[in-house]
């Protein structure tokens, strides 16, 4: 008899792991490893909403700015790696292929208003564009108006300032004459630290590459001119002889450090983009800007025929499903997604709490002032400028200019070795990149 219980007990003790085994592969879940700080919040609410309707659990991280490709790679080595993660086009989808979910079939996919918004291989859908986004100069309605009325402008209206010569000529004005104006500088530090950094050495440096690319009449290449190199360097030296520090700090300068010299009105003009207006307006203590107070110009280098230039519309962010996580963790995060750009919650959030343009079918018009800005330019017949940064060989490229560009407003470097690092650069990173 105790022989018999013995065994009886041992047969118990051996099922009940394979029933705790069992459990654990159907539990299924999401880990969105998000790219954007600034939604950070945004997206951790809507996963908790999920959460208390479903009952599946979605964990939200957020990547330091400016560390999302090393965040990832270091995630993607754990054993609870994320299911939901983010490339920023053809070069990233490069990197991350093998690990890319096909699309094709899926739900969230028969949601997108085009294929447009894809990244596609052969027939395999590997990537989904969430949200269309545009940059310029932001600048301070209320600010500027002051400067068009004061004795000491050239320029007088909006109407006029749609061009670099004009540009020129209004934020140096503005310096020349901040005391009187209330202001430390006509432009916002641009910081060159990696929370700010890309502001220039990617989305400023989409000025020269595209115009480079729209004379060419080409959408990528191996070997960069830098035929508007001179373009780069009177808008970059604009921005950091016309600011609110001198140039020597700029290393040190952060994205907090613009947008809060922004915010309190101490700097009229500000390269951001769309998804700023939140970080930016009026907020609950009254500091911040208005919704009538947003202007946005476009990013004016010189080039011929920029007074019908818009401004930079686009996308980098493509939404990709881990290949490699379980069936059933797969199938949750495919679900989440078409539960965010279905659902009176997730429409909601990503038009009203993100102030995203999203290409779903089911999308809600985004209250943000700075998409209303860009529609307008779009209406006007203004020549939307591409994001051609997309083709951007690598990281290490972006890094290399962004160094160089900081030294050359420190003084310890010259612009030469600006175009070194933008010429000579991009063709050894596509070779390295290509193999």
């Amino acid at each position: 008899m105790i022989k018999k219980i013995l065994a009886l007990t041992l047969a118990i003790l051996m099922i009940i792991p394979m029933f705790a085994a069992c459990g654990k592969e159907d539990t299924a879940s999401v880990y969105y490893l998000n790219f954007k700080p600034e939604q950070d919040a945004q997206w951790k609410a809507l996963a908790a909403t999920y959460t208390q309707k479903t009952g599946i659990p979605v964990t939200v991280v957020t990547a330091a700015e400016g560390t999302y490709e090393q965040t990832l790679t270091s995630e993607m080595d754990k054993k609870e790696a994320p299911t939901l993660f983010q490339v920023n086009g053809p070069v990233g989808l490069a990197n991350w292929k093998d690990y890319c979910y096909d699309f094709s079939g899926s739900k969230v996919l028969g949601e997108l208003t085009s294929n447009d918004f894809t990244l596609v291989e052969g027939n395999k859908v590997y990537g989904i564009a969430y949200v269309v986004e545009t940059y310029g100069i932001i600048y301070n309605k209320t600010l500027l108006a002051k400067y068009f009325a004061s004795n000491f402008a050239t320029i007088k209206s909006i109407d006029k300032l749609n061009n670099f010569a004009a540009l020129k000529t209004v934020a140096e004005e503005i310096q020349a004459n901040k005391t009187a104006l209330g202001v430390d500088g006509a432009f916002t530090s641009a910081g060159m630290d990696s929370s700010s950094d890309w502001r220039f050495q990617t989305h400023l440096a989409n000025m020269p590459i595209y115009y480079e690319y729209q004379a060419k009449g080409i959408g990528s290449t191996d070997a960069i001119e830098g035929k508007y190199l001179d373009n780069y360097r009177a808008i970059w030296d604009l921005y950091i002889n016309n600011a609110t520090c001198n140039p020597t700090v700029l290393a040190s300068k952060t994205g907090t450090d613009a947008e809060t010299e922004f915010k309190t009105e101490k700097a009229v003009f500000y390269q951001n983009g769309t998804w700023a207006y939140g970080s930016v307006k009026k907020d609950d203590s009254g500091i911040g800007l208005e919704d009538s107070e947003f202007g946005m110009l476009p990013i004016y280098i010189g080039a011929d025929g920029e007074e019908n230039q818009g401004l930079c519309t686009g996308s980098e962010n493509f939404w990709c499903v881990n290949s490699k996580a379980s069936e059933a963790d797969i199938q949750a995060t495919l679900d989440f997604l078409y539960w965010v750009v279905t659902s009176e919650e997730g429409t909601s959030s990503l038009a009203n709490d993100m102030g995203f343009v999203v290409p779903f079918k089911s999308a809600k018009a985004a209250s943000n002032p700075l998409v209303t800005i860009a529609n307008e330019y779009i209406a006007e017949g203004k020549t939307s400028v591409s994001w051609n940064f997309s083709s951007i060989p690598s990281e290490k490229w972006k890094k290399g200019l962004g160094t160089a560009l900081t030294q050359y407003a420190a003084g310890t470097g010259t612009w030469d070795s600006v175009g070194s690092a933008f010429v000579d650069g991009w063709k050894t990173e596509y070779a390295a990149a290509n193999q």
